[in-house]
């Protein structure tokens, strides 16, 4: 047996090569990363838990806990934070962290809409070192990048990142990708060029096709759309569809037995309600079904074009509602065209018709429950269309006229010819021929200041800077104008308008703000060195004027296109005034504009070339097609149908939207505008 002080001699000897190992290997346990913070994950706690975290480290987790808080400083929209906990990241970054530190550069700059600096440090980011979530988050900022601009690019971040989540966000990604794709026009879609392998986008792009083919008929799209499952068994939307196709799923029609029709029969509106009863009943006879032909130059004798004055009658916040004045084309010899033959009656519903000019309106829609109507199509005036969208009836009801606020009611659709809803199609037209910078030519009224809101909101939501406005007076203002040589400078102050609420882009936990729209102060400044592009909304006696006049200041060989509302298309106009014209283009109802020759013809002639009344007409032909169609609009977002009085479709609050057709007129024709 050893001594003891042989023992405790031994132990001393061996202690410090014990403490030192311990040290070593704390020391390779902790490795040149000491972190146990996962940059990679989510962000689950705020912005201040990180900090005091960053705070309290001084090894290699100090940076990951700085990542970490800059992350939930953009997520609380805390953005000046962010900037500067940014700016004191090191210079040396572990790869991942790198990785990290361009996704939070590149989020932060499309925060602040600087799109275009986003780009690059996107660019720069290697996909295949990220984690799941990471990935997430920058096909997010790719897609917030694309700020709703539908394009194939933004389809395949879409696609791209449909796997990555799950949940409320899974959803979210296939009404995204749904609706990117019906936002895109036939056009736009024939000319994807997409790779052999992309079998995800190939089926989304059937399933568009199966929905544009059918949309009209809900029974053909539910089974298209189950030829479609089966076909395309993995496609992610197979198995989870877009709301839209899903809600279709579950739809019924609604019951059209018996339709109270509610028209002022009586007075000053009686005229109006006249020409859309015509129409309501014809398009019942099956008279009205439009025949689908492209526009083409009309001949000089038909004249086909008209004003739009019933914008007053079926729309107008503010303008009277007055007798139309009868105008009678002085070379408006008609072409002998074939009739459309009356058809069998289209339907076996029955019609009742009331008169709202002669009683209050609650007693009229009382009186319609009381007598079994199944669906209300009316009341005109917008002072009884506000009483029936608080009155809390439960008829369906489609209303021709919009309130002042728009109330989302389920078993109510507004369907209104207003200046506003041309006013929009028209920012449509503008921005899709690409010009940017529109001056609106307006009067200076009531008609004028709708008119330059609803562009100027329009124009905003498509990502639209500012606009212009430019008011003129009375035919006799314009007349002096011209006597003094002076013309029209085409210059305008910025129209004040308020943007609608915009909405943000929040997929897989990570939320972009939308644009934020800058109203600038109404200070009158010249635009007229940066218009490209002239909006008129006038008659056709102010057109006659005003066009020479931007042409004495612009010349002959401007490129500023100019654009007119249909306000100034009235029949009787000679070839003298379509040569004047030449070049300008202007909307109108696809009734007018050559979709169905005969039908035109006729009810031109039925109301003695009044072409504000044959609006009228059309409205109520689409009033009895939309009658039919009323669960498929309140039921199916996205529903588009081809109307008379336009391209028809409903938006959320099911208010009926308008594309109109878009006409130019060329060398003394009227053609289709390009």
């Amino acid at each position: 047996m050893l001594p003891s002080k042989v023992v405790r001699h031994k132990a001393g000897r061996f202690l410090p090569v014990i403490l030192a190992g311990l040290i070593l290997a704390a020391c390779s346990g902790q490795g040149p990363q000491t972190s146990t913070v996962n940059i990679q994950g989510p962000v689950t706690a705020s912005s201040a838990y990180y900090l005091q975290q960053a705070q309290q480290s001084s090894d290699d987790s100090k940076t990951d806990w700085q990542l970490l808080a800059i992350r939930a400083l953009l997520k609380e929209g805390k953005y000046p934070e962010a900037t500067q906990q940014l700016s004191q990241l090191p210079q040396q970054l572990s790869e991942t962290q790198q990785q990290e530190s361009l996704l939070l550069k590149a989020q932060l700059l499309i925060a602040q809409q600087k799109i275009k600096d986003a780009e690059p440090l996107l660019a720069a980011v290697k996909t295949g070192a990220l984690s799941q979530d990471q990935l997430a988050r920058y096909y997010s900022l790719q897609i917030a990048s694309a700020q709703g601009r539908p394009s194939l690019s933004l389809l395949r971040n879409y696609i791209a990142q449909e796997p990555l989540l799950k949940g409320t966000d899974h959803q979210g990604n296939i009404d995204a990708t749904w609706q990117t794709l019906t936002q895109m026009s036939p056009q736009e879609v024939s000319n994807l060029v997409i790779n052999a392998d992309e079998n995800v986008l190939q089926g989304w792009l059937d399933l568009l096709a199966v929905w544009r083919a059918n949309t009209q008929d809900a029974e053909m799209l539910k089974s298209g759309i189950k030829d479609w499952q089966t076909r395309y068994p993995q496609n992610p939307a197979a198995k989870t569809l877009p709301t839209q196709l899903s809600q279709m799923q579950n739809y019924t029609k609604a019951s059209t037995s018996i339709i109270a029709l509610l028209l002022p029969l009586n007075g000053q509106a009686q005229v109006f309600a006249n020409a859309i009863q015509k129409g309501f009943n014809d398009a019942k006879n099956g008279i009205s079904a439009p025949v689908t032909q492209p526009a083409a130059a009309q001949p000089a004798a038909a004249d086909a074009t008209a004003s739009t004055q019933p914008a007053a009658a079926a729309g107008s916040s503010t303008d009277p509602i007055s007798a139309p004045q009868q105008q009678q084309p002085a070379d408006a010899t008609p072409q002998p065209q074939s009739q459309p033959a009356a058809a069998e009656p289209a339907s076996n519903a029955q019609i009742k018709v009331y008169d709202t000019s002669s009683q209050p309106i609650e007693q009229v829609m009382q009186q319609a429950q009381q007598d079994g109507a199944t669906i209300v199509v009316g009341p005109l005036l917008k002072s009884n269309v506000e009483k029936v969208a608080n009155s809390q009836t439960p008829l369906n009801v489609l209303a021709l006229n919009e309130p002042e606020k728009i109330q989302n009611h389920p078993n109510i659709c507004y369907f209104a010819l207003s200046p506003e809803d041309e006013a929009r199609d028209a920012a449509h037209h503008i921005w899709d021929q690409g010009k940017r910078q529109p001056l609106l030519l307006v009067p200076r009224s009531g008609l004028g200041d709708r008119v330059t809101n609803a562009f100027a909101q329009e124009w905003q939501t498509l990502g639209g800077s500012t606009v212009m406005q430019q008011r003129f007076g009375s035919t006799s203002e314009l007349k002096q104008g011209i006597n003094s040589g002076a013309g029209i400078s085409l210059s305008g102050t910025p129209v004040n308008a308020a943007p609608a609420e915009p909405q943000g882009v929040t997929i897989a936990g990570l939320t972009i703000p939308a644009p934020q729209q800058n109203t600038p102060d109404v200070v009158s400044t010249s635009s007229g060195g940066g218009v490209d592009a002239v909006y008129i909304v006038s008659t056709q006696d102010e057109l006659q004027l005003i066009k020479p006049m931007i042409t004495m200041r612009t010349g002959s060989r401007s490129n500023i296109s100019l654009y007119a509302s249909s306000r100034s298309a009235q029949a009787g106009a000679g070839p003298d005034f379509r040569l004047e014209m030449d070049g300008l283009q202007f909307s109108d109802i696809p009734l007018l504009s050559g979709s169905n020759p005969g039908l035109m013809q006729q009810t031109s002639k039925s109301f003695n070339n009044d072409y504000s009344l044959v609006r009228l007409y059309a409205m109520g032909m689409d009033a009895w097609t939309l009658a039919n169609h009323f669960n498929q609009m309140r039921q199916s977002p996205g529903f588009t149908l081809d109307g008379n009085t336009g391209k028809l479709s409903a938006d959320t609050d099911c208010v009926i939207n308008r594309k109109l057709t878009w006409n130019q007129y060329r060398r003394g024709e009227i053609a289709p505008a390009n």
